[in-house]
């Protein structure tokens, strides 16, 4: 008979519910060993990618302002300015003023290299050029997505998120009232406590708070991921191509209108073929007998709705496209329910397909939303909550290691993680939820049941080693 079963059934209870804590404690503390330097620099690139857009604008359409006039020249004229300030250039992008004390944009490309020139719309004076994602926004954003370290950086990343989900899960857990405390002891910090258990409150009250938007951060982020987002995600829930109307496809998808790590292109969209031009096909667009231009384009833009910040793709070559393009992700818009992309045929001026966000599935309108909020593209609002929540990750980091280092004793040499409980009976129960919720991200379970496994095979048999990680 065990200690435990000869236990009246309240002791036994107790001494059960205390191995489980002590088990979720150890899963926390350790998915938080590998999470928090991720958290950190996610947070403080964060922070630099969200000030640097509202500050000069990810496109750098920011740096300058005009004067407002009557009139505007016309936007080919505009476009004209702009290649004359980029030798041997080609245009290939128009991005539309967000005000009318704002410059128009024209990304001009020269074999490789690419620059942005900012243009005044009223006269069509040249105001400025610069390259192009090769910005403060541009460093934070390639360490925020790859470490600057490739698809390796990506992939600690995902892994990172994945245990990020661990660590919410655990934490809710250890963070739920017991021991005859009541929920005031969760939502109100115990500033009258000293010392750990002060920074143990703070951390329970900040944790509790964000864990909520801290998931749907984790789980927008994974979209931009190269395994759960590229192949496990986006694969089966994609735009389909046949709501084209049978209009002749591309073999590049949308996703070629992205540039480097910066993603420009609704995330339902990105693996969905691209309409081509060159046939009969298509609705009514730009009207018969009128010339299917620049300036043809961007008068058919405001005439369907397209106000304010827009962005217009020029065709890549003899079969490409005319894209139109508004949404949240790309900063053009603080709605991401107005997001629309209309493809125009170089040559007849057909709309060949025209997409908006009620045209999207399910996970297609949850992403939009969910890159937006991410993003704080959603107006002032969004932009005060996401710095107030990178500032809550990195305090979550810290006092996280605070903690660690105000419990473990001075001189020690070990990790002091929490104990093994006693009674293990439980543990198989902790374990089959935890692989439950790593197992929803294939790249994290993977890793995971690798450390199960060293940990059974190697850890457990190398004494010194297993000293030095318990």
């Amino acid at each position: 008979m065990t200690m435990t079963s000869a236990m009246p059934d309240g002791r036994a209870e107790r001494a059960s519910t205390k191995s489980f804590y002590l088990i979720a404690w150890r899963w926390h503390f350790y998915a938080g060993l590998y999470v928090a330097p991720f958290l950190l620099v996610l947070a403080l690139t964060g922070l630099m990618m969200l000030w640097t857009s509202v500050l000069s604008g990810r496109d750098g359409e920011k740096y300058y302002t005009v004067t407002p006039a009557q009139t505007q020249v016309a936007v080919s004229a505009q476009a004209d300015a702009a290649l004359a300030a980029i030798p041997n250039g080609k245009v290939v992008q128009y991005i539309a003023p967000r005000t009318e004390e704002g410059a128009a944009i024209f990304r001009v490309n020269n074999g490789d290299a690419s620059s942005m020139v900012a243009v005044d719309p009223y006269n069509g004076t040249v105001l400025g050029s610069w390259d192009r994602r090769n910005g403060l926004y541009d460093l934070a954003n390639k360490i925020h997505g790859t470490l600057m370290i490739g698809d390796l950086g990506d992939r600690l990343i995902e892994v990172a998120a994945g245990f990020g989900i661990v660590l919410i899960v655990t934490g809710l857990y250890l963070w739920w009232p017991r021991e005859g405390k009541g929920f005031g002891s969760v939502l109100v910090p115990q500033f009258a406590a000293r010392g750990r258990q002060l920074w143990k409150s703070l951390h329970v009250t900040v944790g509790f708070y964000i864990s909520l938007i801290l998931m749907i951060f984790l789980v927008s982020g994974l979209s931009w991921a190269g395994i759960w987002g590229d192949k496990f995600t986006q694969a089966w829930s994609t735009f389909p191509a046949a709501k084209w109307d049978n209009v002749p496809l591309s073999d590049a998808t949308h996703a070629s209108m992205n540039h480097g790590g910066v993603k420009e292109v609704p995330w339902t969209l990105e693996q969905t073929s691209m309409p081509m031009s060159g046939s009969d096909a298509g609705k009514m667009g730009i009207a018969e007998g009128q010339p299917v231009n620049l300036d043809g384009i961007v008068a058919f833009a405001r005439s369907i709705g397209f106000n304010n910040r827009f962005q217009l793709g020029f065709p890549a070559d003899d079969s490409g496209v005319w894209t139109l393009s508004r949404d949240t992700m790309s900063n053009d818009s603080a709605n991401p329910l107005s997001d629309r992309t209309v493809h125009i045929d170089q040559y007849t001026g057909k709309v060949l397909a025209d997409v908006g966000f009620s045209d999207y599935g399910v996970p297609g309108k949850a992403m939009a939303v969910g890159i937006a909020f991410h993003e704080g593209d959603m107006g002032v609002w969004n932009i005060v909550l996401v710095t107030v929540f990178c500032l809550s990750i990195i305090f979550m980091s810290v006092s996280g290691m605070v903690m660690w280092w105000k419990r473990r004793p001075a001189g020690a040499s070990r990790l002091m993680a929490p104990a093994v409980p006693g009674d293990m009976k439980l543990w198989k129960t902790g374990a089959i939820i935890m692989l439950a919720v790593s197992l929803l991200f294939p790249l994290t379970g993977a890793v995971l049941l690798t450390v199960i496994a060293l940990d059974y095979l190697i850890v457990r048999r190398v004494k010194p080693l297993k000293r030095a990680l318990s």
